[in-house]
């Protein structure tokens, strides 16, 4: 159902659980399908990826979870990952933070 919202959208927050190796590749498909969306795939849309629960043992390095979804192929787009534990709030501020300096810049220059 989010694709609904894609055309009106400003900014894009895609949560990436880091403890759960096997979900990064549904997660890698999840966003192959959001980037060739027509609503999002020639929009200069900002997407914020939350490498949460980084505070779980084995949890995935933001490097690492960059490379499973092949993040460096997003070149149309400014990306930026944080890791982040949501149940603290950890890299939540920064993500954020981010994610407000880019939209004010893309409705800058509209």
């Amino acid at each position: 159902m989010w694709e609904h919202y894609y055309r009106d959208c400003h900014g894009i927050i895609f949560v990436i659980d880091s403890s759960d190796k096997l979900r990064l590749a549904v997660a890698r498909e999840e966003l192959d399908q959001l980037l060739a969306h027509p609503d999002v795939r020639e929009r200069h849309v900002p997407i914020l990826f939350f490498a949460n629960k980084m505070d779980v043992r084995d949890a995935v390095t933001t490097v690492k979870c960059s490379a499973v979804l092949e993040l460096s192929r997003v070149e149309n787009k400014p990306w930026h990952i944080c890791a982040t534990n949501a149940i603290t709030g950890e890299g939540l501020d920064e993500g954020i933070t981010w994610l407000t300096d880019q939209i004010r810049d893309v409705l800058r220059f509209r």
